[in-house]
This record gives C-alpha cells, sequence and structure tokens, in this order.
C-alpha cells in the first residue's frame, strides 16, 4: 500500500519541508533584524523579499498542478 502513494507522500513531504525552511528563514531574518535594529522600511523590503520567494514556491505548485491535470 505504501508504494502505490510514494509519490504522494514524497510530495506532501517535500512542500511540508518547503514550508518548514521558510518558516525558519523568516525566523532567523526577524532575530537578526532585530538585534541590528533596521529601520522599519528595510524591515518591510526584507520581509516583502521573503514574501516574494515563497509566493513563487507557490505559484509554481500552482502551475504545476493545473499542468499536469491536463
Amino acid at each position: 500500500m505504501l508504494s502505490e502513494y510514494y509519490e504522494q507522500i514524497e510530495a506532501i513531504a517535500l512542500d511540508l519541508a518547503l514550508v518548514g525552511l521558510f518558516l525558519l528563514m523568516g525566523f532567523a531574518v526577524h532575530d537578526v533584524l532585530k538585534k541590528n535594529s533596521v529601520p522599519m522600511i528595510g524591515r518591510v523590503v526584507v520581509y516583502l523579499v521573503l514574501f516574494l520567494g515563497a509566493a513563487g514556491f507557490v505559484f509554481k505548485g500552482v502551475v504545476q498542478f493545473f499542468w499536469q491535470a491536463n
């Protein structure tokens, strides 16, 4: 039974790992910005870049889902 769903399990594990990595990057960036007392505009730019990177992975997943559905 496990061998039948191996690809699905692998895809879910990869997605969860990427979410975990982005969360850890967010925490690390937050800690560095807080310790160095970066101005608000700098924080907004850094968080925007981090969010756009994560959004790129989400968009890639959505496009891949629709591409494979056809």
